[in-house]
């Protein structure tokens, strides 16, 4: 595979194809968990693990099962490989085990994940799955820890509240406000909603933007031609 395929791949995953803004697929754990930055981090690595996982292991069988069943397969690989990712966390971050709780093994049901299996794991090789993988991995985490900080600081003034119970002792918490009375809806539910909008909104913009800039540069050439 061409670089030129390997860079669209990434972009798919960081912006164009991107599954919480574009597909907009996960919006359960999305939306539910990036009440903190850290919230948003755990459970976009743990998702991310799982989506490496997932490809890489569709993408080595997929010449081997039948295409009768390999939903269930796929399916039944994705969720291997989330009960690997909850074991660990709860025998080595057990706090942010606990604060994740059940959207943990609901990994399993991430829309984002068995579409990459089946959309792309299942039909190309090791490496461009696993940049896809990567790729996809990273999009999803970059919007949550977006949300989740907009929702902490608006919420609590605060980033990296509670950062210990992920990166250990010596992490603390960063005040960004001091003696803030925090905003009540940015930590409630219909704030993670117009956070996401919000979100939504902005790359809506750039993306015409870049349209618009694109045309006038089709446009240039054209003249000048």
């Amino acid at each position: 595979m061409s670089d030129a395929n390997y860079q669209k791949i990434i972009r798919d995953g960081l912006w164009d194809n991107n599954p919480a803004i574009a597909q907009i697929l996960g919006l359960c754990p999305l939306l539910a968990v990036t009440g903190t930055v850290i919230n948003a981090l755990g459970l976009g690595i743990a998702t991310t693990l799982v989506l490496i996982g997932s490809n890489l292991t569709v993408s080595m069988i997929r010449n081997q099962v039948p295409n009768e069943i390999r939903i269930p397969v796929f399916v039944l690989v994705i969720a291997g490989f989330v009960t690997i990712i909850e074991l660990l966390m709860h025998g080595f971050l057990y706090e942010l085990y606990t604060v994740l709780g059940i959207f943990v093994p609901l990994i399993v049901t991430n829309c984002a994940i068995i579409g990459r299996a089946e959309a792309f794991a299942s039909k190309n090789a090791i490496w461009p799955s696993l940049v896809d993988a990567l790729s996809m991995g990273f999009g999803f985490t970059g919007v949550l820890i977006a949300l989740g900080a907009m929702r902490e600081i608006l919420a609590q003034g605060t980033l990296f509240a509670d950062a210990s119970i992920m990166l250990g002792e010596w992490a603390g918490t960063i005040t960004l406000i001091d003696n803030y009375d925090g905003f009540l809806l940015a930590a409630l539910p219909p704030g993670a909603f117009i956070g996401l909008g919000l979100i939504l909104a902005l790359k809506n913009i750039i993306d015409d933007r870049m349209r618009h800039r694109v045309s006038q540069q089709i446009t240039a050439i054209e003249q000048t031609g």
